[in-house]
C-alpha cells in the first residue's frame, strides 16, 4: 500500500511537471519607436550611408514591411494611435500637443499598456510620451509601471532658432515618473541613458512577462549624439544619430540573449512619421517617396516597419500588404492572447502576415490619411486617391547644412488626384482621367468615412465615432 502511494506520488508530480513545461510563457514586448525617421535611413531599406546592422539583423532574421505607414504624419496623433489601435481623429487626437496645453490621451481609451497589465504584464517607457503633460495624461495614468525621460519633443524649447521665441518655450525637464530630476540642455547622453534604463527594466523583469516601450526623441531636430558616434556615418550628424540608435539595439539585444529571453520576445521597430525636410542635412530621407512629415504624401506616411519574433516569425519574411500604425494593438493582443479594449478600435491583427499564412492585408486595402482632423486621401488596394487640399512642400528646394530650418511653400491639390502606388511608388503621374471607375469608388468610401471619423474641410464631425468601427463597417 506505501509502494501504491508513492508511486502515485511520483505519477502525479511528473504529470505536474511535465504540464508546467507544456505552459507556454507569454512572451515579452518591445516597441522601439524613433522620432521623425524616414523610410530611406536604414541600410535594409536602401541607404548607402548609414550602416544599420543590427536593425538589418532585425529585419534578416524577422519580418519587414515595405509599405508600413505611420497612421498619422505628425508626432501625437501617431503616437495615439500607436496605443489605441484607432485612427486619431476616432479619439480627438489632431496634432502635435504643445507643452502646458489642457489635452492629452484621453484615459478613458485602453493603451498596450494598460491591455498589458490585464495580463500581470510590468510596463515601462523610456522616452518621449508626448500625449499630454497635464498630470491625468501622464504615463503611469496611462498603463505605465515606470516613466524616464521627456514629455513631448525635444525642440520645444527656448533654443529653438524659430518657434523657441514665437511660443515662448520654458525649459524641458528629464522626468523620472513624475519627479523632475533635472532641465535637458545638453541631450547627447540621452540615447544611452535610455537604453541603460531598458536594459535594466528587462533585468528586473527578467521572469515577468513585461512591455518595454523605448521611445527615442531622436533624430528629432535638434539632433544629438554622444562622442563615441560623432563622424562615424556617410551622412554627417543625422547618420550618427541613427548609427547611435542601432547600437542601441544591439545593446538591447545582447541583454536579451545573455537572459535567455530572445526567442520569446517580440521586438518592433519603427517611426512615428517622416521626415521633417525643412531641416536639410538634419533631416532623414524618404527615398524614393515624396514629400516628408506634416503631409500626407508618401514620404509623410510610410516609414520602416521591422517585427522580430524567432518563436513564431520566419527569417526573411518580407511583407509587401499594407498596415499601419493602428494595427500594432490588436497585434500585440493576439500575440499575447489579451482581449481587445471594450471601445471600437480601428485596427487589425498583423499575425496572419506576419506567420506567412497570408499576403491580404486585413484591411482589404482600405487605408485613411488623416491629418488636423482632415481626409486628405485614401488608398484602396494599389490606389491612392488624394482629395482637395493644401499642403506644405520645399518643391524641390534643399535645406541648409547647419541645423536652421528654411520656410515650406504652400501648395494646393485642387480637385482629386489618383495614384496607381504600384507602377508609380513616387506619385508622378496623376491618372484619374483614365480610372475613373476607381475614382468613384473611392470618392464613395470616402463619404461613408466621413460620416464616421469626420473631417474639418467638410465641416463633419464625425458623431458617430465611437459607436462604429471601421473595419466592421465595411465588412
Amino acid at each position: 500500500m506505501r509502494y501504491l502511494k508513492f508511486f502515485t506520488f511520483l505519477f502525479i508530480l511528473q504529470f505536474i511537471l511535465f504540464s508546467c513545461q507544456k505552459i507556454k510563457k507569454k512572451p515579452n514586448i518591445i516597441f522601439i519607436l524613433t522620432d521623425d525617421q524616414g523610410y530611406n535611413d536604414l541600410s535594409c531599406y536602401g541607404a548607402k550611408d548609414i550602416y544599420s546592422p543590427n536593425i538589418d539583423s532585425l529585419a534578416a532574421n524577422g519580418a519587414i514591411f515595405s509599405s508600413y505607414y505611420a497612421t498619422n504624419p505628425v508626432c501625437s496623433a501617431s503616437r495615439a494611435s500607436i496605443m489605441t489601435g484607432c485612427y486619431a481623429d476616432r479619439i480627438g487626437v489632431f496634432n502635435a500637443y504643445m507643452p502646458k496645453n489642457k489635452f492629452g490621451l484621453n484615459p478613458n481609451e485602453t493603451t498596450i499598456a494598460e491591455m498589458l497589465k490585464k495580463q500581470n504584464y510590468k510596463t515601462g517607457i523610456f522616452g518621449k510620451w508626448h500625449l499630454g503633460d497635464a498630470p491625468e495624461f501622464l504615463p503611469r495614468k496611462q498603463g505605465f509601471d515606470e516613466f524616464y525621460g521627456i514629455l513631448y519633443s525635444n525642440d520645444m524649447w527656448p533654443f529653438h532658432p524659430q518657434q523657441g521665441p514665437v511660443f515662448n518655450f520654458s525649459d524641458i525637464f528629464l522626468y523620472e515618473n513624475e519627479t523632475k530630476l533635472k532641465v535637458l540642455k545638453d541631450q547627447t547622453f540621452l540615447t544611452q541613458a535610455l537604453t541603460e534604463r531598458s536594459i535594466a527594466f528587462i533585468e528586473k523583469n527578467k521572469k515577468n512577462p513585461f512591455f518595454l516601450f523605448l521611445s527615442h526623441p531622436q533624430p528629432h531636430v535638434p539632433l544629438f549624439v554622444s562622442e563615441k558616434f560623432k563622424g562615424t556615418s556617410k551622412r554627417k550628424l543625422y547618420g550618427d544619430v541613427i548609427q547611435e540608435i542601432d547600437n542601441s539595439v544591439g545593446q538591447i539585444i545582447k541583454a536579451l540573449k545573455e537572459r535567455d529571453l530572445e526567442k520569446n520576445t517580440i521586438i518592433i521597430f519603427t517611426s512615428d512619421n517622416g521626415p521633417w525636410l525643412s531641416y536639410g542635412t538634419h533631416s532623414g530621407s524618404a527615398g524614393i517617396y515624396k514629400e516628408g512629415k506634416g503631409t500626407s504624401w508618401e514620404g509623410g506616411h510610410r516609414v520602416p516597419g521591422i517585427v522580430y519574433y524567432p518563436n513564431e516569425i520566419k527569417k526573411n519574411t518580407k511583407i509587401e500588404a499594407p498596415a499601419m500604425g493602428i494595427d500594432w494593438l490588436p497585434t500585440i493582443a493576439d500575440f499575447t492572447k489579451s482581449a481587445l479594449p471594450d471601445k471600437k478600435i480601428d485596427g487589425l491583427s498583423l499575425v496572419p502576415l506576419l506567420k506567412g499564412e497570408t499576403e491580404k492585408s486585413p484591411h482589404q486595402n482600405f487605408f485613411f490619411y488623416y491629418n488636423t482632423n482632415e481626409l486628405h486621401a485614401i488608398r484602396h488596394l494599389d490606389y491612392k486617391l488624394y482629395f482637395p487640399h493644401k499642403y506644405r512642400s520645399l518643391n524641390g528646394r534643399m535645406g541648409r547644412d547647419d541645423g536652421l530650418p528654411i520656410n515650406y511653400d504652400q501648395n494646393e491639390i485642387n480637385s482629386h488626384e489618383l495614384y496607381n502606388l504600384k507602377e508609380d511608388p513616387s506619385e508622378t503621374n496623376e491618372i484619374s482621367n483614365s480610372n475613373l471607375k476607381m475614382v468613384y469608388k473611392i470618392l464613395k468610401i470616402g463619404d461613408s468615412i466621413r460620416n464616421i471619423l469626420g473631417d474639418s474641410l467638410k465641416d463633419i464631425k464625425g458623431s458617430e465615432v465611437r459607436e462604429i468601427g471601421i473595419s466592421s463597417y465595411f465588412d
